[in-house]
């Protein structure tokens, strides 16, 4: 892999540090070329510190390392894509990235689905006087309990195999969405999201 050090202040590229898994951002730091072969060298992720005009390898003092999963250079040669596996929080701060927010799996529009489902759940929960939507689907479904998710998930759970052996795909995707719908409404009755089926299913790949 070449990088233009030359091309750099200082001999500095930055290196932008991503979690392999979350695909999340976690930090912003620099490296020189010995930075770089040190981190390749050893797995863990090392910078040039500028304060304290050294290597400084991530996680030295507190054990919160960076293992290093893969390296990509940008178009220009002179920006670093670092992939890696965090051992704790990245930011001196104590937070999990060093613009404080959660280092959590994010599915998009999936994710976005499940804030709605869990706050109909809460409207669930108050009293019909106090609800904002009464008419919520979601929210009928809450009311009716867990045995009656449970029974929408294994109907729609039949209609996707019954529609998977046509040749109607729009059916077939309907019915498909419509199982993922009911499904996360029903990780939610029982106190779960996606992310807990994600993790079960990485720990068993590794």
């Amino acid at each position: 892999m070449e990088v233009n050090f030359d091309k750099a202040k200082d001999g500095l590229v930055p290196a932008i540090i991503q979690d392999a898994s979350t695909k999340n951002v976690l930090m912003l730091g620099y490296m020189n070329e010995e930075a770089l072969k040190k981190t390749q060298l050893t797995k863990r992720v090392t910078f040039y510190s500028r304060s304290k005009r050294r290597l400084w390898t991530k996680g030295e003092e507190s054990g919160n390392f960076l293992n290093l999963v893969a390296i990509g250079n940008d178009c220009d040669k002179d920006t670093l894509l670092i992939r890696a596996n965090p051992m704790g929080p990245t930011c001196h701060t104590g937070t999990d990235t060093c613009w404080g927010e959660k280092n959590e799996q994010d599915f998009g529009f999936i994710s976005e689905l499940e804030e709605l489902i869990a706050q109909r759940k809460e409207e669930a929960i108050k009293e019909p006087s106090l609800r904002e939507n009464d008419k919520s689907y979601v929210v009928s479904l809450f009311d009716k309990g867990i045995n009656k998710i449970a029974q929408k998930v294994g109907e729609e759970a039949v209609e996707v195999v019954i529609e998977a052996k046509d040749d109607n795909d729009d059916l077939f995707l309907n019915e498909s969405a419509d199982l993922l719908f009911h499904y996360l409404i029903l990780l939610q009755a029982k106190g779960y999201q996606l992310n807990d089926v994600v993790k079960l299913l990485r720990e068993r790949h590794n």
